[in-house]
C-alpha cells in the first residue's frame, strides 16, 4: 500500500478490500493500532490546528474518506477508482470479519445502537459484537470503558463520537489499550443504523457528500463545511504556487 502525502497528511492508498484483508493479518500481532478515515476535514484540521495535529500523531493509518482526497492522490501516481468512505468500510469489514474476530462499539444514541445492531446482525448472523457504549457518557466514565475494553479483547474498536471528539478520545486512551484496532469513523454509526441519511452514490461518485450534509443538517453543518472546504482549496493553491515558484 502506497503512502501519499497531501497537505501534511499520509494517506493510504488502498480499497475496502485490501485493507480489510489488512486489517485481519494485524490483530495475529500484539499492539494496538489507530485507524482514521480521514475527509478533507481532517486533513484540513492537521495542517491548520497544531493541537489537533498533535492529537492524530498517535493515529498509524490515514485512509482517504473524501473524494478529493483520492483526486489528490491520484495526481501523485496512484490510480485509485475508489474512497475509503467511513460508512461503506465500517458496513464492509464488519461483513467480512464474523468470527473468530471480535467487535465493540463505541458511540451513538442508545436507540441507534440498537438499529446498528439490528442491521449488522441481519446482514452477517455470525457477527460477534462483545460489546459496546452509547457516545453521551461522562468523562469521569472513561476509565470505566477502557476497562470494560480491556476485559472484553475486542479485535476491531470502532469510535463513531465525531470530529474532533473521536479523534481525542482516541488520543488520550489508545496507551491504555492492550490490543486491538480503533477506527476513527464518525458518520458511520448513524448512516448504517438509518438515523441519518447519507448521500446518494451519484453525489458521492462526485465528492459532493458534504453538499448533501450540509442540506441535510444546515444549522449543524453549513459553517463547518464553509470553513474547511474553503481552507482545504486555499492550502492546495497555496502549495501550487510554491511548487511552481520552486522550479522557477
Amino acid at each position: 500500500m502506497k503512502v501519499i502525502d497531501v497537505l501534511g497528511t499520509p494517506l493510504t492508498a488502498t480499497s475496502y478490500d485490501e485493507f480489510t484483508r489488512y486489517c485481519h493479518q494485524l490483530v495475529k500481532a500484539d499492539g494496538t493500532w489507530a485507524v482514521d478515515l480521514s475527509n478533507t476535514q481532517v486533513v484540513t484540521m492537521r495542517r491548520h490546528d497544531p493541537k489537533f495535529r498533535e492529537t492524530t500523531s498517535v493515529f498509524d493509518f490515514f485512509l482517504p474518506d473524501g473524494m478529493p482526497l483520492v483526486w489528490c492522490i491520484n495526481r501523485q501516481g496512484t490510480n485509485l477508482p475508489d474512497r475509503v468512505y467511513g460508512p461503506k468500510f465500517m458496513r464492509y469489514c464488519l461483513v467480512k470479519s464474523p468470527l473468530p474476530y471480535r467487535h465493540y462499539f463505541l458511540g451513538g444514541s442508545p436507540d441507534s445502537l440498537a438499529r446498528l445492531h439490528e442491521r449488522l446482525m441481519a446482514q452477517q448472523p455470525e457477527l460477534q459484537i462483545v460489546g459496546s457504549r452509547h457516545g453521551y457518557f461522562r468523562g469521569d466514565e472513561e476509565p470505566a470503558i477502557v476497562q470494560e475494553i480491556n476485559r472484553l479483547s475486542p479485535d476491531f474498536i470502532w469510535v463513531g463520537l465525531g470530529t474532533p471528539k473521536q479523534q481525542d478520545w482516541i488520543y488520550r486512551n489508545k496507551p491504555q489499550i492492550h490490543r486491538g484496532i480503533l477506527f476513527a469513523v464518525g458518520f458511520a454509526f448513524d448512516a448504517i443504523a438509518g438515523s441519518k441519511k447519507d448521500a446518494p452514490e451519484w453525489m458521492q461518485r462526485r465528492g459532493l457528500t458534504w453538499l448533501f450534509r450540509i442540506l441535510s443538517e444546515p444549522r449543524r453543518l453549513l459553517r463547518r463545511y464553509l470553513k474547511y472546504n474553503t481552507l482545504f482549496l486555499f492550502y492546495l493553491c497555496t502549495n501550487k504556487f510554491r511548487r511552481r515558484g520552486n522550479t522557477l
